[in-house]
């Protein structure tokens, strides 16, 4: 059998790439007929996603154990997948205040992929090896591949390479866990989404998917590490200003100060939201708010229960 037989037989059998029933005749319909199809087969994702819950549990658990003990994340993806990545990567320190490398987005094709498609780039198990050695990653992290259809090349190759050098490793794929054979990774996570609305199509369903499951991961990681207080986000950057005023209305929401006062206690902080909310809640100074913090490992109740 030649290779490309192979990976036509091997392509054939995934079920992002079967026919689905309930939009064969989409090319008949009118607008609205089709905008139906696309959202009724929408709301299946959520739930395939729901019954992955469990694994995406003791994901959750190794990227927070990981980054106490000095880790990282990273993504390694290809397409959609891999820009899925990146953007869920980019947005965790303007929200949470994360170090800009602390969570790590990698795409198949480079930085030229985020924007236009490198769809020869992703088929290469040598192109994920030599970017997980370029971005550094060590025994320490967590690097997690990203897939529609769990065979991409790029990305096997980045999760092998990862569980070489002795990193967790993740795989979040829109395929059934049966069918899952790459024995290599530690935790899979399989949103079964069924076929797409056009088929073949993974930026849809799949792609939902995938996203959706991220933003459990860093989001859930993070309010274990103390970067919330009840489900306000407390340790964002100002780097604009939007989350400038975000920021005072937080301080105020929670202290119940007046807009100048939390103002003032930010501009004291340079910023720093945490600390101005130990200052406010437990009547203490600067130092002693920074210190509370320290010993809390971050975590505002903890400090203002001191």
């Amino acid at each position: 059998m030649t290779e490309q037989k192979k990976l036509f037989d091997e392509i054939s059998k995934l079920s992002t790439e079967q026919v689905n029933s309930n939009s064969k005749n989409i090319d008949l319909q009118t607008t609205a007929e089709i905008l139906k199809i696309i959202n009724d087969e929408d709301k299946k994702v959520p739930l395939a996603v729901e019954k992955e819950l469990p694994y995406i549990a003791k994901a959750v658990d190794v990227i927070v154990e990981a980054i106490k003990n000095g880790g990282k994340l990273f993504y390694f993806g290809a397409g959609t997948s891999g820009r899925l990545g990146v953007v869920d990567a980019s947005e965790c320190p303007p929200t949470f205040g994360a170090p800009y490398d602390l969570i790590n987005g990698y795409i198949a094709g480079g930085k030229e992929a985020m924007f236009t498609a490198q769809e020869g780039a992703e088929d290469f198990e040598t192109g994920g090896e030599i970017d997980v050695i370029s971005a550094g990653v060590t025994d320490r992290d967590v690097v997690c591949g990203i897939a529609a259809s769990r065979r991409t090349p790029y990305v096997i190759g980045a999760v092998k390479k990862a569980k070489e050098i002795g990193a967790k490793t993740l795989y979040i794929t829109a395929t059934p866990r049966d069918t899952f054979n790459i024995d290599e990774v530690d935790i899979a996570i399989c949103a079964n989404v069924g076929p797409e609305v056009v088929m073949g199509s993974t930026r849809m369903k799949s792609g939902t998917a995938q996203k959706l499951v991220l933003n459990m991961l860093t989001t859930t990681a993070f309010v274990r590490l103390g970067k919330t207080y009840e489900n306000m986000m407390i340790d964002l950057q100002q780097t604009n200003k939007k989350l400038v005023e975000r920021s005072k209305r937080i301080v105020m929401m929670i202290t119940g100060v007046e807009y100048n006062e939390a103002t003032k206690f930010l501009e004291i902080t340079n910023g720093h939201v945490k600390t101005a909310l130990v200052m406010i809640l437990s009547n203490v100074n600067l130092e002693e708010a920074k210190l509370r913090l320290k010993k809390a490992g971050g975590f505002v109740r903890k400090a203002i229960e001191v």
